[in-house]
């Protein structure tokens, strides 16, 4: 079905108010598990606090620390975020997920983050980012205190910008370098280990994801040949304006036009941006790049009771066959 975003104006007359809020355990033992994990949770929810994520604004987490998991046979859904971004940039379509009965959980990409730009824009991030979310699956499926509540077959992923792709990588698709290699003009990053004729990672596949909801992913590398390998349902999003790292919005356009069977694609009438969290006042006057939304005057807080809305429904229908 292909829509605008306005379409989801009905979805939220039908949802009724969540019975839940979201528990958080914060992931700080493991660098290469540094993030965090929502589940539902009985008590109400407060603020737990991040400190400052080095941009001159602290950051708060909705929901309960380390309160007790409520329910049994619980989806997951596992968060890859965007380049240079951080586990909890989209936090508050996670908190919605946790709210209607999902776990949900979010590592830092270690090289490609806001903090840490060692792995960014080469080759590496391209084979470094997939296995990061293997590894996420294993721990919380084999090692996670409370993995006996988790349904292993009732997994989803949810992805963002660079984390995007990375889920379409994780499904099914090989990227194509050459493609990209073709149209590359930079003499550094990426560009230049693929004329110097370095070699790119084996993508890195997991058949246990079962559903997706994917983001304004990175554009060059997707065609619509290897898109044909994917096989998993999936919710597309794109902008209409695009913004760094997806170009003019055309690239994702293309994208959408090459997706395979009839997958659930909305346009949004904004920039990339758009898709993150509404920003705090604090948060906006340290970073105004990411929380200035194009156009002027787009209401992004109004976007993302709508957008969250829909990506819960979308993992309701996939994941529960609508049974929740």
């Amino acid at each position: 079905m292909r829509s605008t975003l306005w379409a989801f104006a009905a979805i939220l007359c039908c949802f009724g108010s969540p019975v839940q809020a979201a528990g958080i355990q914060l992931l700080q033992s493991d660098s290469a598990l540094s993030g965090a994990i929502w589940y539902p949770c009985a008590a109400a929810p407060t603020h737990v606090a991040l400190g400052s994520l080095s941009v001159g604004a602290d950051f708060d987490l909705k929901g309960v620390k380390d309160c007790p998991v409520t329910g049994a046979k619980l989806p997951l859904v596992v968060y890859s975020h965007g380049r240079g971004g951080f586990f909890g940039q989209q936090h508050d379509t996670v908190e919605e997920l946790a709210d209607a009965g999902f776990i949900v959980a979010a590592i830092n990409h270690a090289g490609d983050t806001f903090s840490d730009s060692s792995k960014r824009d080469t080759l590496s991030v391209w084979g470094s980012r997939p296995a990061d979310i293997v590894r996420l699956l294993d721990f919380l499926l084999s090692d996670w205190k409370d993995r006996a509540v988790i349904d292993p077959a009732r997994i989803g992923f949810f992805g963002f910008s660079l984390g995007g792709a990375t889920g379409l990588v994780l499904m099914g698709t090989k990227p194509d370098f050459g493609r990209v290699a073709n149209l590359c003009k930079e003499t550094t990053g990426v560009c230049a280990q693929l004329h110097n004729g370095e070699t790119p990672p084996e993508p890195v596949h997991d058949a246990r994801i079962r559903a997706a909801v994917i983001i304004d992913p990175a554009p060059t590398v997707l065609t619509r040949e290897n898109l044909a390998a994917v096989k998993v349902p999936f919710q597309f999003w794109r902008s209409q304006f695009g913004g760094p790292g997806v170009g003019d919005g055309a690239g994702n356009a293309r994208v959408a036009e090459g997706l395979p069977g009839k997958p659930d694609i909305h346009v949004v009438p904004a920039g990339h941006f758009a898709f993150l969290a509404p920003c705090s006042a604090d948060l906006a006057a340290a970073v105004p790049r990411i929380c200035t939304d194009v156009p002027a005057g787009f209401d992004r807080v109004a976007f993302h009771r709508d957008f969250n809305a829909a990506v819960v429904q979308f993992f309701r229908g996939q994941l529960l066959g609508g049974d929740r």
